[in-house]
């Protein structure tokens, strides 16, 4: 059977969602199964209908499932996605993850690979701590964190986003820089490497 993998992500104006289809096509070429969620959206439908960038980025979107946490069960790998909101991760994404208590109690993710990517207006705008926020839930789940080494040589060539703790990107003040190929390269080297990993720990059984 084929590794499959979810990519859950909250994007308001679009640019994590770049990323996480990006990082989508890398887990499909290296074998495993995409399977491509967002969480609930908290804004009240009359901020979206006032700001054309979200109402686009909404657009976008439109097709992509909601996450149930009854689909969880049966994925072997993760990597999670978020804006960066003063160095946390979006309160969206936050809420979803805070109804994943039934999940803890049945050790849905324990020894599951997770990987994580962010966005941020600047380049010093909180991406490593908001990928450090998102670590600590999974941890509490006893998930696998994995990372983006520096044999990823975009890492080290990287004048914008990029970080050992996961993707990211700088996208502007206006969110209208959309990640660049560099950036993009290293998020999909990111969805290699958790596919790998759990493709790995799939076929040894680890317990």
């Amino acid at each position: 059977m084929k590794t499959k993998i979810m990519v859950l992500y909250y994007s308001m104006y679009g640019n994590t969602f770049i990323m996480a289809k990006e990082i989508c096509r890398s887990i499909e070429e290296s074998g495993g199964i995409s399977i491509l969620r967002t969480v609930p959206e908290l804004l009240p439908a009359e901020v979206i209908e006032k700001d054309e960038r979200i109402r686009k980025a909404k657009e976008m979107q439109k097709d992509i499932p909601v996450a149930r946490l009854d689909e969880f069960e049966d994925i072997d790998g993760f990597v999670i996605g978020s804006p960066t909101r003063f160095g946390n991760m979006s309160a969206q994404l936050r809420n979803f993850l805070d109804q994943t208590g039934a999940l803890w109690m049945k050790g849905t993710f324990v020894n599951k690979p997770v990987g994580l990517f962010t966005c941020s207006a600047t380049l010093h705008g909180g991406q490593e701590t908001t990928l450090i926020s998102m670590m600590f839930t999974f941890l509490h789940h006893g998930a696998i964190i994995v990372g983006v080494p520096y044999s990823v040589k975009e890492l080290i060539e990287t004048d914008s986003g990029g970080t050992p703790y996961g993707a990211s990107a700088v996208v502007g003040i206006n969110s209208d820089n959309p990640p660049n190929e560099v950036e993009l390269k290293i998020a999909r080297e990111l969805g290699i490497r958790v596919t790998e990993i759990a493709s790995r720990m799939k076929r040894g059984g680890m317990k």
